[in-house]
């Protein structure tokens, strides 16, 4: 097993793919759909049309016959020229999820439009170091557009001061054009990140220890049989146990069994163990929406300590997770934003 934190960047079935692998563990991926589809992150120049009032929002018009919804109706009258950014997967039969809130993110830096000020981020902890990068994003936006606002990411303390400003700038400057371009009829301005570009961008913090670029990488690092595994429902725990997770067209269903231990601790042992891999199995296969956990039986004084578990394990996620808790039934519900597509659809 390889330890440390490495990069792969290969292929799929002729597409591009990556994978961040911790100490052997598969820890996220990415891969290029197949065709055309629109991939996340992607802006557009679109056009609002309909609002859905009962849903609270409102369709807008994209290239094509393609529409997408905007979770948002205040301000927006039908007709009305504006940027929108592609925020998840496109599911059949629906239109595809956007948001009027840009971001536009490069390794170092995020430029915000509409949310103005200077941030650095909150894992960056050396003071000093906060002071020199906050100096240096001052000076290279000192005169941009009013409206547009920075975050300063984690890679930028341990980056070159001109590779930072350079980032800072070429988002800037972007940012700056596109907020300018909305003449026209609906348009794609700005694709999404590939599956490599993905992995520069957001895998750069903690830096990788390694990074293989060439094909036959994942054959390489097992990550074929990763693959694989990920595409069964069956998920092996330590100690024993399993979780069976089974997506469903209204939810994504979580069965968490002890196996052969019958010990008064075994329950609480498997539900820790399905805790912790819970979130690296979600992102990882892609799955989001509403999903309900059906735990191991276990007295529900224990419900407190799994609880914590259950934070603990979701909080460092990079997408919009809400726990809600136990229902009166014993099940735990939670909601996970779609952010990509199924690795079944992917690799199907």
């Amino acid at each position: 097993m390889t330890k440390g934190r490495v990069v792969l960047l290969d292929e799929i079935k002729g597409r591009p793919a990556a994978a961040l692998v911790v100490d052997g563990v598969l820890e996220d991926l990415a891969i290029d759909p197949e065709g055309d589809q629109i991939l996340p992150g992607a802006i557009y120049r679109a056009i609002a049309d309909r609002p859905m009032k009962g849903q609270g929002g409102i369709f807008v018009k994209l290239p094509g016959v393609a529409s997408g919804f905007l979770r948002q109706i205040s301000g927006i009258s039908p007709g009305q020229r504006m940027l929108v950014q592609v925020t998840g997967p496109t599911e059949p039969g629906k239109a595809t999820p956007v948001t009027a809130r840009l971001l536009f993110k490069s390794r170092h830096a995020i430029i915000t439009p509409d949310a103005p000020g200077l941030n650095v981020s909150r894992a960056i902890r050396d003071v000093e170091v906060r002071a020199d990068l906050t100096a240096l994003a001052e000076e290279v936006m000192a005169g941009a557009d009013p409206r547009l606002g920075l975050i300063l990411r984690s890679t930028s303390a341990e980056a070159d001061e001109d590779e930072v400003a350079d980032d800072i700038a070429a988002m800037r400057d972007l940012a700056t054009a596109m907020l300018g371009d909305l003449e026209g009829g609906p348009e794609l301005l700005l694709d999404g990140p590939s599956a490599h570009e993905t992995a520069w961008r957001d895998w750069g913090h903690p830096a990788p220890d390694m990074v293989e670029d060439r094909a036959g990488s994942f054959a390489a690092f097992g990550m074929l049989e990763a693959l694989d595994a990920l595409l069964s429902a069956r998920v092996e725990l330590t100690g024993g146990g399993h979780m069976m997770i089974e997506p469903t067209r209204a939810l994504v269903a979580v069965d968490v069994n002890t196996g052969p231990d019958t010990s008064p601790a075994a329950s609480l042992k498997a539900n820790i163990a399905a805790a912790r891999d819970l979130p690296r199995q979600l992102r990882l296969r892609g799955l989001g929406g509403q999903v309900v956990v059906d735990f191991a039986p276990q007295p529900k004084k224990d419900r407190a300590i799994l609880e914590q578990v259950i934070r603990a394990a979701f909080k460092s996620e990079g997408t919009d997770v809400t726990l809600s808790g136990w229902t009166t039934l014993g099940l735990y519900e939670m909601t996970r934003r779609r952010d990509r597509l199924t690795l079944s659809e992917l690799l199907a």
